[in-house]
């Protein structure tokens, strides 16, 4: 067990069931109640959808089990940053910071914001007006709680985790229990699709199970790291392929596969169809819960990513300071949850996402590869040691390596102003260090 945190860092109150929560609230947000219609759409039968439910969560496990050994062996604040600043330099750290915070956790908040938003004016019956309120006053809502300690932070994430994950539960019982559909067609094939091959039904699969690597940002807060970073990290992938693969069966057993493909919002229409209006209204208070959790995590894990940017010299001095008595990178969630909501207002986030989501995978892919560095430099031995090695973590670089290649080839513009982003980095980082920063971190 590490020391007691001195003055000045941050305070291991992490538990090992609040780090494992914070895994599943930073993977499951709104896309499992949303989108597996158009994973449905680009499979040919209910099984085949299934396999890719599940081969999609073991992959995402492996990335998972090779971040815990990651976190075993850097115990503190920055996650990948401080991998790729370690391993590859730190204009490596730098422009996974500057993408980070430009794009991947802000736009990505900023989105999930605006589906809260949509199903929380749902819910009360609100006008469309309301959109934007909601969205600004939940993403003021979630980083305000957390300038207030991890401990305080953590226990409204532990429930916002709970609840979603009652939502899941009460949509597999809806759907398996009380829907009274054939479970036959779960698995039947549908005539009219063939399919469109393995990455093109990947793609959305695997962004739904994105997220797995916010814990380690959070390292430095966790108690006994090198024990509770791996246990969580697999409690917390194994949570979500199982709520994964039961909620798509939910929805084959009461939509069918061709039901599900034509489906925009297959939780919506599987709980209008069990219960009606009544479970219209419980899943859209569900996705609200989900999608605010989301929100909340992505600003607590981006946050401690600028704060040790800025003790590295590589941001604003302001930035990595923490507070004298709740140990919160206060700046930095303000600086992130500021900016999310500018994009919120802007409206254009969505498009800023598309330009980049295939960099916040990329960066995953790139993280595992310090692993191959860390074994060859890193004499320091640790908890825990990714099994398989290296043929797991070479697994998961190729698969992801394939996706993203397949999604710059599929969609060459948005790929493209994507890597222009991340490449844009690169003058402000020369700048920056010429002007602002210290020699080195």
């Amino acid at each position: 067990m590490l020391a007691a945190s001195p003055a000045g860092t941050y305070l291991r109150s992490l538990r090992p069931w609040d780090a494992a929560l914070i895994v599943v609230g930073g993977i499951i947000g709104g896309g499992i109640f949303l989108n597996p219609g158009i994973a449905a759409q680009r499979t040919e039968s209910g099984l085949a959808l299934l396999l890719m439910w599940a081969g999609a969560g073991v992959l995402t496990l492996v990335g998972a089990l090779c971040y815990a050994e990651l976190g075993a062996r850097r115990p503190h604040a920055g996650g990948t940053y401080v991998y790729l600043r370690e391993a590859f330099g730190p204009l490596a750290g730098f422009l996974f910071g500057w993408t980070m915070l430009l794009v991947i956790y802000s736009g990505s908040t900023a989105a999930v914001a605006t589906i809260f938003a949509s199903y929380a004016a749902a819910l009360f019956g609100l006008p469309p007006a309301w959109a934007l309120p909601l969205t600004v006053g939940g993403l003021v809502f979630v980083t305000g709680i957390n300038l207030f300690g991890i401990r305080l932070g953590a226990q409204i994430q532990n429930l916002f985790a709970l609840l979603k994950l009652l939502a899941v539960a009460v949509l597999v019982v809806c759907g398996l229990f009380l829907a009274g559909a054939g479970h036959g067609q779960v698995l039947a094939a549908d005539p009219a699709r063939h399919g469109v091959g393995f990455i093109g039904a990947a793609l959305p699969v695997l962004f739904a199970y994105s997220g797995f690597t916010y814990l380690n940002n959070l390292a430095g807060e966790v108690r006994e790291p090198q024990r509770t970073l791996p246990r969580a990290l697999t409690l917390g992938m194994l949570l979500v392929i199982i709520a994964y693969v039961l909620v798509n069966v939910a929805y084959l057993a009461v939509l069918g596969h061709a039901g599900l493909a034509a489906s925009t919002a297959p939780a919506a229409d599987v709980m209008q169809q069990v219960v009606g209006p009544v479970g219209a209204k419980v899943i859209a208070l569900g996705v609200a819960i989900s999608t605010l959790g989301f929100c909340n995590i992505t600003l607590v894990a981006g946050a401690r990513v600028l704060q040790v940017m800025g003790e590295d010299g590589l941001f604003f001095r302001a930035v990595a300071r923490l507070h004298p008595r709740w140990r919160t990178p206060n700046v930095a969630l303000l600086l992130l949850g500021g900016w999310s909501i500018v994009l919120a207002l802007s409206g254009s986030y969505g498009q800023l996402l598309d330009y980049a989501t295939f960099g916040d995978w990329l960066a995953c892919a790139v993280g595992v590869a310090t692993l191959f560095w860390y074994r060859r430099h890193d004499g320091g031995t640790t908890g825990f040691r990714v099994p398989g090695y290296p043929w797991l973590p070479l697994l998961f670089i190729g698969i992801v390596a394939w996706v993203v290649a397949a999604t710059m080839h599929d969609n060459p513009h948005n790929a493209g102003i994507g890597a222009l982003i991340m490449l844009a980095g690169v003058p402000v980082y020369v700048l920056w260090r010429r002007l602002f920063s210290r020699a080195g971190p």
